[in-house]
């Protein structure tokens, strides 16, 4: 019997470590070939694959696919791009299977977080329905954390090192010209509704009083007397304030503080901005002088610095993801367990799909301090073990890291165009 091929997609924003993902499912996949044919890769994502533009990862060398789990990005590219419903997009879900017909597509991995997870658990029905049935295995990835039943999502403990480094280093910064200069400075960070990389900056704080001295979590309504209460005290008592926050903070009536009134592809709010808009509430009461600065894709790209636990899991989740393949599982993705604290130590597990699909895990309220401007003990003992390690990538004679750019030949095309 003819082995089935693989098709692997990336969707959504890109973490430091998705390419490690992607390199462990190609090297299992290879370590199978056995009973395995070929990995494909959507070129940008499922875009491609409705395209029919198919990546053959065969074409690219065993150092290259290794080089994956050391290089930033998508390799193959991803999109922002939402499947809507069986009825509403039929024409696409039926195109999809046209697809894996036309290339012997027996496999299908979608790495993405809980939207993709839906569209993975969606295609593995109606491939059954139209007669062709596909394994569908959703592959995690967010740099958001915000993923159910998996301890940690890929992607986040390199994100959470990059912040925590990051505010611990300019707080130095402020405090050495605090005396005749800026006295309040504020980093702003990704997370739409759940404060996990917010939370993350609570790391550098070493001791009492240590910086970041508020976090600013989107899971609390922002009591603006308190902030302007709390940083006055900070610079009263330290010279200067240092504050993190994210970018989905809301104000009393449940509105972003950051909305810039558009709209994605999955209809999430475009944010982004918050930090001048905090930063200039606080210099118009207070009168300290701020900076601020906006993490945006810095702290997503940052592969320099990630977190070797990071690396390890994002690289156990994609060769999971085969191994569940050839088990004959069909909706359901790999996640982390956590056996344990101290010291820490996971294994890999599963999650069904449609109990994944479109959850958000947001922080529990024991995670945040009582006053609701920093992270609790409960928060730093689940936090500290996701940034231990590091993996640095090798570096060239330039002083640059060396990264990967893959060759990316699409396979030949089989079908008519499709209009998206």
């Amino acid at each position: 019997m003819t082995k089935k091929n693989l098709l692997y997609a990336q969707s959504g924003g890109v973490t430091p470590v998705i390419n490690a993902t992607a390199c462990g499912l190609i090297e299992e996949a290879r370590q199978n070939k056995d009973q395995l044919g070929k990995v494909y890769a959507g070129k940008n994502g499922i875009i491609g694959i409705l395209n029919e533009e198919l990546i053959d990862t065969s074409k690219e060398s065993k150092s290259s696919i290794a080089a994956l789990r050391h290089t930033p990005g998508g390799g193959f590219g991803s999109c922002r791009f939402k499947l809507k419903g069986i009825d509403e997009s039929r024409a696409q879900y039926e195109r999809l299977i046209e697809v894996f017909k036309a290339h012997n597509i027996g496999y299908f991995f979608y790495n993405g977080g809980g939207d993709s997870a839906d569209t993975a658990y969606k295609v593995s029905q109606i491939g059954k329905k139209m007669g062709f049935p596909v394994q569908c295995i959703g592959v995690p990835k967010t740099i958001d954390n915000d993923l159910p039943f998996t301890d940690v999502c890929p992607g986040f403990g390199s994100v959470a090192k990059y912040v925590a480094v990051s505010i611990m280093e300019a707080s130095l910064d402020i405090e050495s010209m605090a005396s005749s200069s800026t006295k309040v400075f504020v980093l702003e960070v990704m997370g739409r509704h759940a404060g996990w990389i917010a939370a993350a900056g609570g790391l550098a704080q070493q001791e009492r009083g240590d910086p970041p001295h508020i976090i600013l979590f989107p899971e609390l309504p922002l009591d603006e007397e308190a902030l302007l209460k709390k940083v006055d005290k900070a610079v009263k008592t330290h010279g200067y304030c240092s504050i993190v926050v994210s970018e989905g903070v809301r104000d009393q009536e449940g509105r972003f503080l950051a909305d810039s009134g558009v709209r994605d592809a999955f209809g999430h709010a475009q944010l982004g901005g918050v930090a001048p808009v905090i930063a200039s509430k606080i210099t118009n009461a207070l009168g300290y002088k701020n900076h601020w600065a906006v993490s945006d894709y810095l702290q997503r790209s940052a592969r320099h610095i990630a977190s070797k636990t990071d690396v390890d899991q994002a690289y156990a989740m994609g060769k999971a993801a085969v191994d569940l393949a050839l088990e004959g599982k069909s909706g359901v993705m790999p996640i982390v367990v956590r056996t344990s604290d101290k010291p820490y130590r996971w294994k890999v597990g599963e999650a069904d799909l449609a109990k994944v699909a479109n959850k958000e895990k947001m922080m529990p309220r024991s995670f945040i301090s009582k006053d609701g401007f920093g992270i609790t003990a409960a928060a730093r003992r689940y936090l500290e073990p996701l940034i231990h390690g590091e993996d640095y990538p090798p570096y060239g004679r330039d002083g640059l890291p060396k990264y990967v750019r893959l060759k990316n030949i699409l396979v030949p095309k089989k079908l008519e165009n499709f209009d998206l």
